[in-house]
């Protein structure tokens, strides 16, 4: 009897060990499975190969990274690069003509004659006439003088445009008519322009009629009562004349 006991208690414990085991067994294929579902589980981000690999993978019929780069050169750099292919000189008449053109379209032409006519640098009211054969009053002065100009009326910070196709003899400055312009129109014709600030042109520049060479800035000490105002005067052969005898 004892022996059979023993014998059931045998069989039982060994068939626990046998299920722990396939327990056992069932659990690690289970993990297992789960590790390699994690590996291969897809990335949410695509990733993007690298812009050289694109380039050199490139079917033919296709634009490569550097055929892109010609495209965005344009037509006209296409055109060029080919006819210096063709032509070795062709490279040094390109270079000419390019400076050639440059310099055309900064020298103008200044034909100005008697029969021309200016712009007006700023749009107002003449608030002190061009009087050389006879003194006029001055308010701010409180006194009589001749006027070589005329004294336009305007406000600060209004554009002032070049009269006439110009190239520019000077820019300065002096107590009277503050920052000025001195244009050249050709033909021995004059004219400068005062009372200016943020003045852009330069000497030597050539200024195309209506171009902005500056600003109208506060009027100077001699000019307080007549106001803000941009100061014109023209000459002919060196000496002065009315301005307003050659505006439109």
């Amino acid at each position: 009897m004892k022996d059979k006991v023993n014998q059931m208690f045998k069989d039982k414990l060994f068939l626990v060990v046998l299920v722990l085991g396939l327990l056992t067994l069932v659990a690690a294929a289970g993990i297992i499975t789960v590790q390699r579902g994690r590996g291969t589980e897809a990335n949410p981000y695509l990733e993007m190969p690298q812009q050289e690999m694109i380039a050199e993978e490139t079917p033919e019929g296709t634009l490569s990274a550097d055929s892109s780069e010609k495209r965005e050169e344009g037509p006209e750099t296409a055109r060029q690069e080919e006819a210096i292919a063709a032509n070795p000189n062709r490279e040094d008449d390109l270079a000419a003509e390019a400076g050639a053109g440059q310099g055309a379209a900064q020298a103008l032409v200044l034909d100005f004659t008697d029969t021309s006519r200016m712009l007006w640098p700023v749009r107002g009211n003449v608030i002190l006439d061009y009087s050389m054969d006879k003194t006029i009053y001055f308010p701010t002065l409180d006194q009589y003088k001749c006027n070589p100009g005329i004294v336009i009326q305007s406000d600060v910070s209004t554009p002032v445009e070049a009269p006439a196709n110009a190239r520019v003899l000077e820019v300065g400055t002096n107590e009277e008519i503050g920052n000025y312009v001195v244009m050249d129109l050709g033909n021995d014709y004059a004219v400068t322009c005062g009372q200016l600030k943020e003045i852009t042109a330069v000497q030597g520049e050539y200024l195309t009629k209506g171009q902005i060479l500056g600003y109208v800035a506060e009027p100077t000490k001699y000019y307080s009562v007549e106001g803000v105002n941009v100061f014109l005067e023209m000459r002919h052969q060196g000496e002065t004349v009315d301005p307003l005898d050659y505006m439109e």
